[in-house]
């Protein structure tokens, strides 16, 4: 299981650095998409297989399922992972969670979030809102007494 907040780099060709504590979670490839907010996520064969099936299940004829395999397989991509444990990632994912230099990279247990600094920066913000959190995850029955 991956998890935590991880600081990496992204060189001019396109390379992002996996964390040390990733690389023994990832071997070979990964799957990489586009994630719900300007975000990407990469992901083990064995998760993407898992958000595959549950998404060719859905009803094709409904257009919110055909909206998500757009979003999750039409930009996705297979990535070999590099031998100095770098993806190279594609461009047009970059430009979408606009990616520079810096990323940080955010552990979801089966695969990592990589978010730009500055958007990020804006998410912790929401997610550090205990009032709201409050409200907004109390129907999600996390801990059942």
């Amino acid at each position: 299981m991956f998890l935590g907040k991880h600081h990496s780099t992204i060189d001019k060709q396109s390379r992002m650095h996996i964390p040390s504590t990733a690389r023994n979670f990832f071997s070979g490839s990964v799957y990489i998409t586009q994630g719900f907010e300007r975000n990407l996520w990469v992901l083990s064969q064995n998760a993407f297989e898992e958000i595959y099936k549950k998404i060719t299940a859905l009803n094709l004829t409904d257009p919110l399922a055909r909206k998500l395999l757009r979003i999750i397989l039409g930009g996705a991509a297979i990535l070999d992972i590099g031998a100095n444990e770098e993806i190279v990632i594609p461009e047009h994912l970059r430009q979408f969670a606009q990616l520079e230099s810096e990323v940080v990279i955010i552990g979801q247990g089966d695969y990592f979030e990589v978010w730009a600094p500055e958007i990020w920066t804006q998410q912790e913000t929401d997610l550090q809102n205990a009032d709201l959190n409050i409200d907004r995850f109390m129907t999600l029955n996390l801990f059942n007494n």
